[in-house]
């Protein structure tokens, strides 16, 4: 038992500062006062004390207490002396389930039972077992609403043994029976405490996992709305778990959850409804669900029409193109660092293109692509997931798994919906469509030639959010609209073309929700239909250039991405003065309109980063400013870092300033080449002072970025840094790392070296043996990613170019994977270097490549485009192996190798 006792003057003088944090003054003053009392060896025994020790003083001054102190321990509890904790748990326990604070005292066990362990204070369990077995239904309550947050906080220590024995062993059997309590709050708090350890399987559990579901089941039909949400959530979380033990139920359970995601209260309905997702997600479930498709595909269809809470909430059924946007409802926005890439003769489909539905990004990290909030979503239709959402993605899923089946099920439904008078049911109709465009593009490709101007048609409907759904849906479909066009005039006229034109008509829609979503679609059209749009790029580039005046700040930023998208897949088409002259005025003006710290920056640079690939030297009378700008942003973020180095008081500085303008940077020296060297001679603070800073950077982003530009300036300008190369080259080495942590700095700095042994002659000797040994350890891994091991492999044969005797010792050992690497690579100027140097190191070495024959035959005659003298080099090689061979084993050889590789080969060099 303690015998802490507080000061009078202590007491009275805390008292009155949580008097003050009540209705404050000046709460930056309280609230620095609070901090300081933390340094007060005893301060956290005067809060428990208030709390559970003066009756006399106003509840509510003693729930600040408590809170206070909660949030102390949560925040200093390594720093809290063990005497004052073990006075803080000792008044805790005594007043577990007071009439006044027990709330507060629950959480302060809580932050004491998360901060410091269940192994510290085991006996915290003992005593709120007891106390459910009180007969003070208040005293119970107070008890599970503690053992609530330990088991969300702690559920894998209490699912640990301690002492020998798991926690859960107790708590377990002793939660069960409570799931029928009078109380439907504590029958609320046995089930969530219960499912917290679903996730975990935890033995405790699945061993009394009948006694669970027989008390979950009971409670089915329980009269309080939050308990039969839990009992869904539990339900949930067991099918994506353990499935096996609901098999024998499903029957029933389906029924019971098909009635409740019809329920009219929309969260249970939503609780319901993940349930059918869960369900359609997992392939091993996939014949259990489908007996139930033809009652499951209605329900969802039923879900996905707009609720009249819905439509309150969304609010924007107006003209509003013209309202500010609330900046609280602009999302950050972050930028990835460039990467240097090489192109493939067939480019892999890139299926995240196709996006996820509602949802325009998908990671391959994030799973939850319906819930995220990236980029586009259709909320638009809503913020935050909802019902209608949840069920366009189970259907979406649905689709995707079961394909013709659910298909056959949903069309005969769509016919109903598209064709009602009511609007709610013909935009409910036009987001199924969408949402079975990926898994049932097979079976409804018959039908668009029918849906696609029934879409056309309604994305002039009356109601903005018809419209933008039906942008959406068709944003879906750009990949057959572009398919057909490609294959008949007749398809371009009636389809590709009108679905250009009007898409333009609703990017310059008077409603906000509208105009998101057609430069969302747009975007789409754009990946899909690639050059196939310069033919109409003066209208594309008149509207996208109208948007720039009438857009509101939020949609802005989606145009920026818009635009950008459509000089990546027009490229140099765009590079004519009419274009320039439509799209470069309102682009310019954004850019001076932005300030430095803004960080709507990062999409207007990354466009201007697109802009200036596509424009090439028709950039260069726009260069100047911007150059100069980046060069500002890079050094003032760098002189930010120092003075935080020097003062750890002060905010560190966003990197992705820095990143992008580098990116950018890299932009325009590629996009300018030798006319470049202007700017880059120019620059002041000198390139080489803040990249040699940037490529030490302890953020992986910036040394990538950094690289990236140092190749640029090593193929544009390399007589400006020449001087330098040898500072940059041993932290070049550092980032070519065999067990590269970031992967994209090592390519980055692989490319790099590349650039500046072709620039750099045989200056590189120095460095060719330590960059060897880190290079070939890359080239022959095979966990290595792809477009690392290209640079890998188009680097080593720039140096075998440069320094062929020091590099055609090694052939034997990475011949076979540099040939594999680099075959299927397009054909250019990277491309036509790396060969030039293995035709070097062979003429050195020719056993060295000797094994791998048939593999050199098909990487020659794969090439294309050769240059003559590399054309020329392969002659000769091929001529020379066959010398070296003999006719026997020439002919012996030439048996292995394919026949069309072979007639290649005989027309192109006579063999």
């Amino acid at each position: 038992m303690s015998t802490w006792q507080p000061t009078s003057q202590g007491l009275s003088d805390l008292l009155q500062l949580l008097k003050e944090a009540i209705n404050p003054t000046d709460s930056q003053a309280v609230q620095q006062k609070l901090e300081y009392f933390n340094k007060i060896p005893d301060y956290n025994s005067y809060l428990v004390y208030i709390l559970t020790q003066m009756p006399q003083e106003d509840q509510y001054i003693r729930s600040v207490a408590g809170l206070t102190l909660k949030n102390n321990i949560r925040t200093h509890y390594p720093t809290i002396p063990p005497a004052v904790m073990d006075y803080i748990k000792e008044c805790c326990l005594q007043h577990v389930g007071d009439a006044d604070v027990g709330k507060a005292v629950s959480l302060v066990i809580a932050s004491v039972v998360a901060r410091g362990q269940i192994q510290s204070w085991p006996q915290v369990l003992e005593v709120l077992l007891e106390k459910l077995s009180d007969s003070n239904p208040a005293m119970v309550l107070n008890a599970f609403s503690t053992f609530q947050k330990i088991c969300e906080d702690c559920s894998h220590e209490l699912d640990s043994p301690i002492n020998g024995v798991r926690p859960l062993e107790f708590m377990i059997p002793k939660f069960i029976p409570f799931f029928d309590h009078p109380d439907s709050k504590i029958r609320l708090s046995a089930i969530l405490c219960v499912s917290q350890f679903i996730s975990l399987r935890s033995e405790p559990l699945m061993t009394r996992i009948n006694d669970f579901l027989v008390a979950l089941f009971n409670r089915a039909t329980d009269d309080n709305i939050d308990v039969r949400k839990a009992v869904c959530q539990s339900l949930v979380s067991l099918l994506e778990t353990c499935p096996s033990v609901l098999l024998p139920h499903m029957p029933n359970l389906v029924e019971y959850m098909l009635f409740c995601t019809q329920s009219d209260d929309t969260d249970l309905a939503l609780e319901a409804c993940e349930f059918w997702l869960v369900f359609a997600e997992q392939d091993e479930l996939r014949d259990q669900l489908r007996p139930y498709l033809q009652k499951v595909v209605p329900v969802l269809l039923k879900g996905m029409v707009y609720s009249d809470m819905d439509l309150m909430t969304l609010g924007g059924d107006e003209d509003d193109a013209h309202v500010a946007d609330n900046e609280q409802d602009i999302k950050p926005r972050f930028h990835k660092a460039s990467v240097v890439e090489n192109e493939h003769e067939k480019e892999e489909e890139t299926q995240e293109k196709k996006k996820s539905l509602l949802g325009e990004d998908s990671d391959d990290e994030d799973d939850d692509e319906y819930g995220d909030d990236d980029d586009y979503e259709d909320d638009e239709f809503y913020g935050e997931w909802n019902l209608r959402k949840c069920s366009a993605a189970t259907l979406d899923v649905l689709c995707t798994s079961f394909e013709t089946e659910v298909i056959h099920i949903l069309i005969p439904l769509l016919k109903g919906e598209l064709e009602s008078s009511d609007w709610l049911h013909r935009e409910c109709g036009i987001l199924a469509l969408g949402a079975a465009a990926e898994g049932g593009m097979q079976e409804i490709a018959p039908h668009l030639p029918e849906l696609v101007p029934y879409l056309l048609n309604n994305l002039n409907d009356p109601k903005p959010l018809v419209r933008s759904i039906t942008c959406w849906t068709l944003g879906r479909y750009s990949a057959w609209v572009v398919s057909s066009a490609q294959q008949s005039p007749e398809a371009r006229q009636h389809f590709l073309e009108p679905l250009i034109q009007i898409l333009l008509q609703r990017i310059l829609d008077n409603n906000k929700r509208v105009q998101e979503a057609a430069c969302s679609s747009f975007s789409l059209l754009e990946e899909e239909a690639t050059t196939d749009l310069v033919p109409y790029l003066q209208p594309i580039l008149n509207t996208l250039s109208g948007a720039f005046s009438k857009y509101q700040h939020r949609n802005l930023l989606l145009l920026y991405d818009t635009v950008g998208t459509l000089a990546d897949v027009v490229g140099s088409a765009l590079n004519t003065p009419q274009y320039i002259d439509i799209i470069m005025p309102p682009l310019i003006s954004k850019w001076q309109e932005i300030a430095d710290d803004s960080t709507d920056l990062f999409p207007l640079l990354e466009c201007l980063s697109s802009i200036t690939t596509a424009l090439g030297k028709g950039f260069k009378p726009f260069a100047e400013p911007v150059y100069a700008r980046c060069v500002h942003l890079v050094c003032k973020t760098l002189e930010e870092c120092r003075l935080c180095a020097m003062d750890p008081s002060l905010e560190l500085p966003d990197k992705d300033f820095m990143i992008i303008a580098l990116d950018l940077l890299s932009g325009i020296v590629q996009a300018l080449n030798t006319d470049a060297e202007p700017l880059v001679a120019n620059t002041n603070p000198p390139v080489f002072q803040f990249l040699s800073i940037c490529v030490q950077d302890e953020v992986a982003e910036v040394r990538q970025s950094a690289y990236a530009l140092l190749g640029d300036l090593a193929i544009s300008c390399f007589e400006h840094i020449r001087t330098y190369v040898p500072q940059f080259m041993p932290h070049l080495l550092t980032q070519i790392e065999p067990r590269a942590e970031h992967l994209s700095v090592c390519n980055n700095a692989t490319w790099a070296a590349g650039e500046i042994a072709i620039k750099w002659g045989s200056e590189i000797q120095p460095y060719v043996e330590p960059l060897l040994q880190r290079l070939f350890p890359l080239m022959v891994s095979n966990q290595i990613q792809r477009t690392l091991l290209e640079n890998v492999a188009i680097t080593i044969g720039r140096l075998g170019l440069i320094c062929p005797t020091m590099v055609a010792p090694h052939l034997e050992m990475f011949v076979q994977p540099w040939l594999t690497a680099l075959t299927p690579i397009r054909d250019n100027d990277e491309k036509s270097s790396a060969f030039s140097g293995l035709c070097e190191m062979i003429k050195i070495n020719p056993q060295g490549a000797a094994k791998e024959f048939p593999i050199f035959c098909t990487a020659v005659a794969s090439y294309q485009t050769a240059p003559p003298s590399l054309n020329e080099a392969f002659g000769n090689i091929l001529v020379g192996y066959k010398n070296m061979f003999g006719e026997q084993q020439w002919q012996s050889v030439m048996s292995a190798i394919a026949p069309d590789v072979k007639s290649v080969l005989v027309g192109r060099y006579g063999l």
